[in-house]
């Protein structure tokens, strides 16, 4: 189908939903949201309307550089001298009309609402710059204009965004000091986490990014450079330099000197900018801050608040995020712990005041090597043995550990449903796994878990996936968290000891069920090192120990 007949069907749509509903009640529709959001996404933008604030479509800013950058705003009819303003950045392969909807809503409580296209997407030009300085230089006009040409006022000023919008909106922050509040949902602390974190490429994301920037945008092309760049762990330092200038954890201590409220909304399943780093930043801010996790895929969760009428947690959140730092406002989320996870498989946030939540104390189990007879153990005490073992695997294939299907389950996380897999029947030769005695109690983990382990690679490169599994009487295991680590050149014969971050978590893993970590060589999310089969040896003796730990409360 042609972008013609597209646009065309799309405005069939709408006319029928337009003739269905009436013109005054369009914008009070429940499809309202969704159809707007769709309409946007084709360029084809559906206002909502309300006596309670004018929109003007017709904005354009211009960067420093010369560059335009297309932009729509909602301004209160209030008549007030002037207003907080609220500023939302793009994300990654949209446009100026993502948040119409939210924009709507938050003018109808008092706020200016400018939404715009980052450079290299829509109608905005130049390249796509990846969240670098010209980013933040157009976000910086921006503001420039919003103060000259609205009744904005200029000490009350917050930007918002999710995934691409998130991380412009904190390095923004950093450098103009006008920016008071962020929401940032879905974003990202330390890109080089993001795209090469354990030095392991994030296949997947890193595909699915690239083209769509390919498909509407107009990349820089150094873009496809520094991914071949990671795909291939070469020139690394050159690559990591560039991540490191669009990283937020970078300017923690800007952000801290600004006094700049930051809120965060992270995903738990979100294998494009996992919680890690966005919860390192929350670590080191100094100012008023906040984050939200719960289980999902890269933005997913506040996407769907957008198709409703904002009545999700996350959305609730920002707006109050918004009226406590912006307008002064007393509001429920001063009432809550900073640090507020939703424990997976279930509907219930639990508050902390800190990350590490302060109350979860790190439980350990030492690695025992499986027999012919005997399964692999988590033990509470060291492998102890006159005589050492090793135990092989090869990455000739994967096994069925794995992550599930890419964006797909985790979606499905969300909807309680979770990634399984059958411990016992994974392949010998391809995984190594060890499993707790029954727990007597019910172990609730908050944080990041993380093992240990003594390995030999026969081959000149290596990669290792971990995965945590809660383990019932029969054998089916459901994964709480992983984590990859990867060595791109090894000395072969030569051990090593390996410390794998998994991704952060909130889960309760029932009485009577098992702790499992089980370790191959693949997952789909992430690029192998070699075309070719690699193998790995285990190493366990009296004075190589392996170990898991655990955060829990």
């Amino acid at each position: 189908m042609t972008n013609y007949t597209t646009k065309g069907m799309l405005a069939f749509l709408l006319a029928l939903f337009f003739v269905t509903t009436g013109p005054a009640t369009a914008g009070q529709s429940a499809l309202f949201p969704t159809m707007s959001l769709v309409a946007g996404v084709l360029n084809q933008p559906l206002f909502p309307v309300s006596d309670a604030y004018t929109t003007n479509d017709d904005v354009v800013v211009y960067s420093e550089d010369g560059v335009n950058i297309e932009a729509n705003v909602f301004i209160p009819s209030t008549g007030q001298s002037s207003y907080p303003a609220i500023i939302f950045i793009s994300s990654w392969g949209l446009n100026e009309y993502e948040y119409l909807s939210a924009a709507g809503r938050l003018a109808e409580q008092g706020y200016i609402v400018l939404s715009y296209t980052t450079r290299g997407w829509g109608e905005s030009g130049g390249l796509i710059d990846t969240a670098g300085p010209k980013d933040v230089a157009d976000l910086s006009a921006v503001i420039d204009w919003l103060i000259a040409n609205t009744p904005a006022d200029p000490q009350r000023i917050g930007t918002a965004g999710i995934s691409y919008g998130a991380g412009i909106s904190l390095l923004g922050a950093a450098q103009d000091t006008r920016i008071k509040a962020v929401a940032a949902m879905s974003g990202w602390g330390s890109l080089v986490e993001s795209l090469y974190a354990q030095q392991t490429p994030r296949l997947v994301w890193g595909e699915l990014l690239t083209l769509t920037g390919d498909l509407l945008g107009r990349p820089d092309p150094e873009i496809h450079e520094l991914w071949d760049n990671v795909k291939n762990h070469r020139n690394v330092e050159e690559t990591i330099s560039w991540a490191s200038i669009r990283s937020p954890l970078n300017y923690v201590d800007q952000l801290n000197a600004n006094g700049t409220a930051v809120y965060q909304a992270q995903n738990f399943g979100d294998d494009l900018f996992q919680p890690n780093s966005p919860l390192e930043l929350h670590r080191k801010l100094t100012g008023p801050k906040h984050i939200d996790l719960q289980a999902g895929t890269h933005a997913f969760v506040e996407i769907i608040g957008m198709l409703g009428d904002g009545d999700t947690h996350i959305w609730n959140n920002v707006s109050r995020w918004f009226d406590s730092h912006l307008k002064g406002e007393d509001t429920p989320i001063d009432q809550q712990q900073p640090v507020q996870m939703k424990v997976k498989l279930t509907d219930r946030y639990e508050g902390f005041s800190d990350f590490p939540v302060p109350s979860a104390q790190p439980e350990s189990w030492y690695l025992h090597p499986r027999t012919a007879f005997r399964e692999g153990a988590l033990r509470d005490t060291p492998f102890q043995s006159w005589f050492s073992r090793s135990i092989g695997i090869s990455s000739w294939a994967g096994t069925l550990a794995d992550t599930g299907i890419p964006l797909a389950s985790q979606l499905f996380e969300q909807a309680k449903a979770p990634i399984t897999a059958p411990i016992r029947l994974l392949g010998r030769d391809r995984s190594i796994w060890f499993r707790t005695a029954r727990l007597s109690s019910d172990l609730k983990i908050r944080g990041i878990p993380t093992t240990t382990v003594q390995v030999t690679p026969k081959s000149d490169s290596l990669q290792l996936v971990a995965y945590l599994y809660d383990m019932d009487w029969t054998g089916t295991g459901k994964l709480i968290s992983h984590g990859p680590i990867t060595l791109p050149s090894t000395s072969p014969g030569e051990t090593v000891a390996l410390d794998i971050d998994l991704v952060a978590t909130a889960y309760d893993v029932p009485a009577g069920n098992r702790l499992a970590l089980v370790l191959d060589t693949r997952d789909v999310l992430y690029k192998h090192p070699d075309a070719r089969a690699t193998k790995v040896d285990f190493e366990f003796s009296s004075h190589q120990a392996s170990r898991l730990t655990i955060p829990a409360l």
